[in-house]
């Protein structure tokens, strides 16, 4: 049931509007399976394309706490409470100066040039039935149109007896900050079809995302949920299909067709973070200034955000992931040439050029950091294998091929410190990434 590329493009550029049609998709090979390619040249710097997801979903712990403070949840897994997000788009909802007095801890705290925020209060709307929350008339429009009518909560949002909230609590119980994936985003995929008058074509859509073996598939689940929560996947999957069996759905709500389901979450959700602060950021950054006025905005700048890193550590955005049919297509590289971004402040996806991209070359983003990047290839083939699942075959890891095995000492260090902070449930889906 594979469609065909025009529908793809179809789906992209017309909910996205700004996709210029320079890549096509192709077959690689059975280890690397599609690729994307330039059909044209492409320059840096230029906009390669902008994505809509089919659907995306802000993280739950994220999405739960939403007001000024800091919780824990245990001895060692401490919370910094996030804005909330369009939960359609997930914009931020705060004003850049709320932003920042929250997470600087400072009521008082005044941004200078306010008219760039962009954050528009007098055009948010909330569901007359359950009181989610939207930037915009459109947003809650789109959301009711696509699966909202199948999900929303209507007067039961704060029953926990509801089998929605139940599914959401359970997977709150096994999957702690820092969040690499939503139960509500296979939710929003069940719903989706549900709503749909042409089912088929959700269906023909969401079979364009990369699958796995049973063998990868446990694997997937197990770096998702941990050695401690594994055994949870079949409450998951009770609780899934009492909140929303679908009978064109039935293979999705059996024990083998949930965990891949799920494992195609894992595997094929991209990171989406968004925030009012980070984008009034760029727009000071864009603005022409004297250089005394550049210099004095440059040091308040860098002021707030140690003040930020102070108060409230890393937990900055509003956090969630969606699933992006072209996006998904682009394999990673260890010296990529594009890399995406998602600098309007909600969930559309722009892939930019990193570099000049001939015609018949392969887009190649990068599933590591900058920081991983720059580290051994024997490191980086670890973090590849045990978060991805492939041996990475880029023109780096070819060129460094006869460089030993180990890894430095300063990098074991380094992992070492990673695994003591991280919890069971370590990231798998691609890196979050800011605005």
């Amino acid at each position: 049931m594979a469609a065909s590329m025009c529908d793809v493009f179809s789906f992209c550029v017309g909910v996205a509007g700004r996709a210029r049609v320079a890549v096509e998709v192709r077959f690689v090979s059975s280890a690397k399976g599609k690729g994307l390619f330039a059909t044209q040249l492409i320059r840096k710097g230029e906009t390669i394309f902008v994505e809509r997801p089919l659907v995306a979903a802000q993280f739950l712990w994220n999405a739960l706490y939403r007001y000024r403070g800091k919780m824990w949840l245990s001895t060692c897994c401490p919370v910094w409470l996030a804005p909330s997000a369009c939960d359609h788009c997930l914009r931020a909802l705060e004003k850049a100066e709320e932003n920042a007095q929250r997470l600087t801890g400072k009521p008082g705290q005044v941004l200078p040039h306010p008219e760039l925020c962009t954050v528009r209060k007098d055009l948010h709307q909330h569901c007359p039935h359950c009181q989610v929350m939207y930037c915009s008339a459109e947003c809650r429009l789109a959301a009711a149109e696509q699966y909202h009518q199948v999900l929303c909560l209507g007067p039961s949002q704060d029953d926990p007896l509801h089998p929605l909230n139940k599914l959401q609590e359970a997977w709150r119980s096994v999957h702690y900050p820092p969040e690499t994936a939503s139960i509500m985003l296979m939710a929003r995929m069940v719903a989706t079809v549900k709503q749909a008058k042409d089912k088929d074509r959700w269906l023909r859509l969401f079979s364009q995302f990369c699958n796995k073996t049973a063998n990868e598939e446990e694997e997937i689940v197990h770096k998702l949920l941990g050695d401690k929560f594994k055994g949870q996947l079949e409450l998951l999957r009770r609780l899934f299909t009492e909140a929303l069996y679908e009978e064109a759905l039935s293979q999705w709500f059996t024990p083998d067709g949930f965990r891949s389901l799920f494992a195609l979450v894992g595997t094929n959700g991209q990171g989406i973070g968004t925030s009012s602060l980070s984008q009034w950021v760029h727009a000071c950054d864009a603005l022409e200034l004297k250089p005394q006025d550049r210099e004095h905005l440059d040091a308040f700048i860098d002021q707030l955000y140690k003040d930020i890193e102070a108060a409230t550590g890393e937990f900055l955005n509003c956090e969630g992931s969606g699933l992006f049919i072209l996006q998904s297509c682009c394999n990673h590289s260890c010296v990529p040439n594009a890399e995406t971004s998602f600098p309007e402040n909600n969930f559309l996806l722009h892939v930019t050029a990193l570099e000049d991209i001939n015609p018949g070359e392969e887009i190649c983003i990068s599933y590591l950091d900058c920081c991983q990047r720059e580290r051994s290839r024997h490191s980086r083939h670890k973090i590849l294998r045990e978060n991805y699942l492939f041996v990475c075959s880029c023109p780096k890891c070819v060129a460094e091929a006869d460089e030993p095995n180990v890894t430095s000492e300063e990098e074991e260090e380094d992992d070492e410190e990673e695994e003591e902070g991280e919890p069971e449930d370590a990231e798998l889906g691609d890196e979050m990434t800011d605005v």
